[in-house]
């Protein structure tokens, strides 16, 4: 539905694509972004343009959780088109950065999901960093931010790249501020959006504001839960009868505080999957990073994510509790088929790679392994029907790139299979 309304913090009323929520007003639509300043540097891939997908999208999609939505808009951040439209010019602006040649959309493409396709992520001077990319798709749900969960907001979460030497490599964000306060259009549209100049705070809001309104449900699974049942083909449903049988993967990817959900499917806990565990002794890096890693600087866990070995610790550097040593946050679904590679180290090049690693059981020999990690005994078909299950979580965005992608990781599938261990996977299970 869409309605004339007056949006609270903003001095004008706005007619248009805007769906009021309760208390709090969800953008439909804005005005796109302003094109970025041209690179001072030739160190990367020109940064992504605001395209099309890059626009706030639609609530009304189907599956899209209203109450959720709702509730992920703090009272204290509030949306209006002018802010989500400033939110997004920001975002794609590389004058964010030191050297004017990343932007957020640099590793946050909404091309590919708002992720970026690589292992690990490029800042400034070409440094690479230790994570792959998340997706902002979403991200709204997020109870934490990050994979380790270091940023509680998008808010918080919005500051870090802009700081890291390794990202975006400003000192501190006064010096974003001073870039972009020495811009006229910048000056206006924060006086007009927050009634004063530029500062940091400000600048936080309107990004992640912007990353609010990132919402992308409607997949063919959203209308087959509705009751469409010949939305998704027989293999997929297969599939879903898989990933709540034997596959096992609602333990982590269908609950939510303890209740099946299947929005995001994440329950945004931390867990250790032994991915890590094959190329390092996290127990000894963790009393390593005990040392040099100062409890709760978040700053300093931020700076050793991106730039250290010890980001394998995962959760560990945020809580420093052994509990929690290689263990990284359970991502959602959605649009998997965008967002690859897959896990926190972009270590897994296809939804086959990951399925292999599940049906093995990770890593056995991890002391630390998350207890519902076993051997799952699923047969090459099985693995197929999950694949194409995932696949139908693909939202309409990005259908017709996400068909060419399921294409290409079948075919690599079929040749490359770099973590399949057949004997492990219908091995005996551990003892729990």
């Amino acid at each position: 539905m869409q309605q004339a309304c007056c949006l609270r913090g903003v001095g004008k009323s706005y007619v248009g694509s805007v769906l009021i929520l309760g208390a709090a007003a969800v953008i439909v639509g804005c005005s796109s972004a302003g094109q970025v300043g041209p690179q001072t540097k030739p160190y990367l891939l020109p940064i992504p343009n605001a395209s099309e997908l890059a626009h706030p999208r639609p609530l009304e999609q189907r599956g899209l959780p209203a109450e959720a939505t709702r509730a992920a808009v703090p009272p204290n951040n509030l949306q209006s088109v002018d802010k989500v439209a400033l939110g997004q010019k920001l975002f794609f602006d590389g004058r964010l950065s030191a050297d004017g040649t990343v932007a957020c959309s640099s590793c946050h493409d909404p091309a590919r999901a708002f992720t970026d396709g690589r292992r690990a992520s490029i800042g400034i001077k070409g440094r690479v960093g230790q994570r792959n990319a998340p997706t902002i798709l979403n991200a709204l749900y997020n109870t934490t931010q990050f994979w380790d969960g270091r940023a509680r907001t998008l808010e918080e979460q919005a500051a870090f790249p802009i700081v890291n030497p390794s990202e975006m490599g400003q000192p501190n964000l006064e010096a974003a501020v001073a870039r972009i306060a020495g811009i006229r259009e910048y000056r206006k549209a924060f006086e007009r959006v927050f009634g004063g100049p530029p500062n940091s705070s400000n600048l936080l809001r309107a990004i992640a504001s912007y990353e609010r309104t990132e919402v992308s449900f409607d997949s063919p699974f959203d209308h087959f839960i509705a009751g469409e049942k010949n939305a998704i083909e027989p293999a997929a449903k297969r599939g879903w009868a898989l990933f709540n049988g034997r596959g096992r993967c609602t333990t982590c990817h269908s609950v939510t505080r303890g209740q099946p959900d299947v929005t995001t499917f994440t329950d945004h806990g931390f867990h250790d999957i032994g991915v890590v565990m094959i190329r390092a002794d996290t127990v000894t890096m963790a009393r390593q990073a005990e040392q040099l890693v100062t409890p709760a600087d978040m700053g300093a866990v931020d700076r050793t994510a991106i730039q250290s070995n010890l980001s394998l610790l995962g959760r560990f550097l945020v809580t420093r509790q052994d509990a929690d040593i290689g263990a990284f946050k359970t991502p959602g679904l959605r649009n998997l088929l965008m967002t690859a590679p897959y896990f926190h180290d972009g270590s897994h090049a296809t939804l086959w790679d990951v399925l292999d690693h599940y049906n093995k059981g990770g890593d056995l020999n991890d002391p630390l392994l998350d207890r519902d990690m076993r051997p799952l005994a699923l047969k090459e078909a099985d693995i197929d029907d999950l694949a194409a299950f995932l696949a139908s979580l693909t939202s309409p965005d990005y259908r017709q790139p996400a068909l060419k992608e399921l294409a290409r990781q079948r075919k690599l599938a079929r040749t490359t299979r770099p973590y399949r261990d057949t004997a492990r996977a219908f091995g005996p299970k551990p003892i729990v």
